[in-house]
């Protein structure tokens, strides 16, 4: 009976923990949202750069266009995002049309590091042009909703659309009968959920401003103390 029980018992699995920000005397001029901002940003540009690793994986003919290996393709791609330095196969072209133009058939370049640059590109932009952010930035929400909702159409252009040969633009999901992989749709869905909290928290943050300083204005005429002597 007792090996009947521990049979049934829950297995521990390791899923991990959360890990939290190391603290920074740039903290002091963060509000709640900057620090969310922040923190939702590194993981968004985290999430691209492992979808870039998972991209080159499937496509290594990708990086054998750009460098000697897959590391050091992922670190030119990461470097010039982070550095904000154009990439020279977009044409100088940034934003949305640099993400367009990863994804045409015709493009012959790199196409994985083309896309992801694009893509944190556009992402950025999105943000006001930064990747930290302090008490002195907003955040305009309807950008922030429109960067997800590009980024559910890129994700679906690179699932669908083919190249000259009819060949996906890239390997990615697959869905056949000897493989289920989806993992670069969920990666894809982490990014997008964390664009879209921080565009919901924006606009409540305005939200709820207005309904704060009718608050404080009822509390200041029937909120008050009474004397008690």
């Amino acid at each position: 009976m007792m090996g009947g029980c521990s049979m049934l018992a829950p297995t521990p699995a390791p899923h991990g923990e959360v890990q939290g920000a190391s603290t920074s005397g740039a903290e002091l001029a963060q509000s709640d949202v900057n620090r969310i901002a922040t923190l939702g940003m590194r993981d968004n540009l985290d999430s691209l750069y492992h979808l870039l690793d998972k991209l080159y994986r499937r496509n290594p003919a990708e990086w054998k266009k750009t460098a000697s290996s897959r590391e050091l393709a992922i670190k030119r791609v990461r470097d010039a995002i982070e550095a904000r330095q154009p990439w020279p196969e977009l044409q100088g072209k940034h934003d949305i049309q640099a993400l367009s133009l990863a994804l045409t058939p015709d493009f012959s370049g790199d196409r994985a590091a083309a896309f992801i640059y694009g893509a944190a590109d556009m992402i950025i932009v999105a943000h006001g042009g930064k990747t930290s952010f302090y008490l002195i930035d907003g955040f305009d929400a309807q950008y922030l909703y429109n960067a997800a909702r590009n980024m559910e159409i890129a994700a679906w252009i690179l699932s669908n659309r083919k190249n000259t040969a009819g060949q996906p633009l890239l390997l990615s999901n697959d869905m056949s009968e000897s493989e289920h992989n989806i993992s670069f749709e969920r990666e894809f869905g982490k990014i997008i959920a964390r664009i879209d909290l921080l565009a919901e928290m924006t606009t409540e943050k305005y939200r709820r401003a207005g309904i704060s300083y009718l608050q404080n204005l009822v509390g200041g005429t029937f909120l008050q103390f009474l004397p008690v002597r």
